[in-house]
């Protein structure tokens, strides 16, 4: 499974606490259910896109990606820094926030991140005792549980973070905005209509690239078939990148088809 494949390379300790943790992610069968029932509500009664188990893996596999690219160029995560924890424990943190952070849509849009908070702790916690059982790690899962915490509650850039983890899960979410899956909420159920920006921008973004950047570590680049998919990068991504403490790492282009690449950042 990619998000595994994305871990094996940049977690070095031999507990491996990622891997194991993201194992329990996929496989609890209560964060299955939340997310099932996420994407239903925005869905089918609030005629939203996509904020189910797609979504949340995405953007898992976003954020594991940036964080991968951290490392290679020898950046320190938050946690490092000021030595209260590992990169391991950064990398659950964001795991951990990046497949809860959406569990508030099951309740409502509005201030959903802060449900999200409210329903993700307890199962948060309960796979971190799973994990780290003993008396001696007590320290870390406090760590680790409040890295994630601020992860679900800053996503929406709405709250200000100060993590690098947290403002890795606010970049990874923005960039979940290809085609049919925009972040920009907009009613899905008709196809677009003259003067209609947000559906036509939302059906040009073709693909987000996540790689390695030639002046900075992080390099994103949105693909697009017309310019019109600039709105999404002016009204969604580039204001949660503008919001996180990882913007000094990040590359911003947008690329529209047969035109020369557009820099933000």
């Amino acid at each position: 499974m990619r998000l595994t494949q994305e871990l094996i390379d940049i977690t070095p300790e031999e507990d491996n606490l990622p891997l194991h943790v993201i194992h329990d992610l996929i496989n609890n069968k209560e964060i299955q259910a939340v997310q099932d029932y996420a994407n239903k509500v925005s869905i089918t009664r609030l005629g939203y896109n996509d904020h189910g188990p797609v979504h949340m893996r995405t953007v898992c596999h976003n954020a594991l990606r940036m964080l991968k690219l951290l490392y290679t160029a020898g950046i320190p995560t938050t946690l490092q820094t000021e030595q209260v924890g590992t990169f391991d424990d950064s990398v659950t943190a964001v795991a951990l926030a990046s497949f809860c952070h959406d569990f508030g849509m099951t309740i409502s849009r509005q201030d959903h991140e802060l449900y999200s908070g409210i329903l993700a702790y307890n199962i948060i916690d309960g796979i971190l005792q799973k994990n780290l059982p003993n008396e001696r790690d007590l320290m870390r899962r406090v760590v680790i549980r409040s890295t994630a915490m601020e992860g679900i509650l800053g996503h929406m850039g709405t709250r200000k973070v100060h993590s690098i983890e947290a403002g890795i899960v606010l970049i990874a979410d923005g960039c979940d905005m290809t085609k049919g899956r925009a972040r920009v909420p907009i009613v899905i159920h008709s196809t677009p209509k003259m003067g209609d920006i947000h559906k036509y921008s939302a059906n040009s973004i073709d693909r987000v690239l996540i790689q390695k950047g030639k002046e900075r570590p992080i390099q994103i680049i949105v693909q697009m078939s017309a310019e019109v998919g600039l709105f999404q990068i002016e009204e969604v991504l580039l204001p949660k990148i503008n919001s996180s403490p990882a913007k000094e790492y990040i590359e911003l282009y947008a690329c529209v088809e047969g035109e020369e690449p557009k820099r933000y950042l």
